[in-house]
């Protein structure tokens, strides 16, 4: 599987600044239903619950270095959210959190799948349940070498 970035992303980073400026202050989505051809295209998924920091609606941050090409997750962070919609979930978006999932060739946003093994946001129950509360432990950006 391979991660989708965004028009807004890649010009981002190839111009004004870092990937973790970048994703720094974004919220996950996630999302059931059909997975929208690429990161700029307008979701077509159902969501399913809204991922933050602590579970507040605080917007998640990285950690101030990458190691070895990976920049990890905040350690001193729990991203978490309420799954306000049951369903299966086959899909992510990182995004701002004023993105309105409209499509865009200038928001800043990051597609992938979700699943139990071999996706790109691996989960131990891709099954969500209303008023569960949704953990992502472990979340990494690399770069290819």
């Amino acid at each position: 599987m391979t991660v989708k970035s965004s028009t807004g992303l890649r010009n981002h980073v190839l111009a004004v600044g870092s990937v973790k400026d970048a994703l720094d202050g974004s919220v996950i989505k996630l999302y059931g239903g059909a997975i929208p051809a690429d990161a700029d295209a307008a979701e077509s998924g159902t969501l399913l619950c809204t991922v933050s920091a602590n579970s507040t609606g605080t917007p998640v941050s990285f950690n101030p270095t990458a190691e070895s090409g990976v920049l990890a997750k905040n350690s001193g962070e729990v991203w978490a959210g309420a799954v306000t919609l049951g369903g299966t979930c086959t899909h992510y978006r990182i995004v701002k959190p004023a993105d309105t999932g409209a499509s865009s060739t200038t928001d800043i946003r990051a597609q992938g799948t979700v699943g139990l093994i071999g996706a790109d946001l691996n989960v131990s129950n891709n099954v969500l349940v209303a008023s569960a509360i949704q953990n992502i432990d472990y979340f990494v950006v690399a770069l290819p070498a």
